[in-house]
């Protein structure tokens, strides 16, 4: 390849200016040198300079494209991320606190409605209670007339037929005494019946 490069390139030099012939030989050389080597290209030591430039550039360039351009979005995006977050905290806080205060409300109507419930229970059973004993001094009222009036027709039969025994006693007294022969006195019949019958009674 050597010698194919060294016939070349005075034909090469025929056409060209001196400057371009300058560069086709410093390259022919550099290819030569490579060619001999046998190894990469990168680990020339002669091109450090070059790849060393070119990283910092590229790594410049990099870092502006990073902190101009991707790092202001990825910040934005995790600060509406976070600011989304906070207000869904936020929310969440305030939805449980309504919570607290619906439950708070609801236990305290529970309680005020058992009381008016309670309220109204011991109401009705005032009520109830009031209409019972009205029902039941009635009640008594009535049994009581009833009574006074069973015992003054107890009285009243009693009396007839006391009445009647004593009449059935005179005329039974008498007859047995007409019968046995004898005048019947009526005074004497009558004491002897109202004693005989009184002792009875009582």
């Amino acid at each position: 390849m050597i010698s194919l490069l060294q016939q070349t390139a005075p034909a090469a030099v025929e056409n060209t200016d001196p400057v371009t012939i300058t560069e086709s030989a410093d390259a022919a050389n550099q290819a030569a040198a490579a060619a001999e080597a046998g190894g990469l290209p990168q680990l020339d030591p002669t091109i450090f300079g070059n790849l060393i430039f070119w990283l910092v550039v590229a790594l410049g360039v990099t870092y502006w494209a990073l902190s101009r351009i991707a790092l202001p979005r990825i910040g934005g995006v995790l600060a509406d991320r976070q600011g989304a977050i906070t207000g869904d905290l936020m929310a969440a806080e305030e939805f449980k606190q309504k919570a607290k205060e619906a439950e708070a409300a609801y236990d305290k109507a529970l309680a005020d409605a058992r009381a008016e419930a309670q309220k109204i229970v011991a109401a009705n059973r005032a009520e109830i209670q009031a209409e019972l004993d009205q029902a039941i001094a009635h009640a008594d009222a009535e049994i009581a007339a009833r009574a006074a009036e069973s015992e003054k027709r107890i009285a009243d039969i009693r009396a007839s037929a006391l009445d009647d025994a004593r009449s059935v006693a005179r005329d039974v007294t008498e007859e047995l005494v007409r019968v046995f022969g004898s005048g019947a006195d009526r005074n004497l019949v009558d004491q002897a019946v109202d004693r005989h019958l009184g002792g009875t009674v009582q």
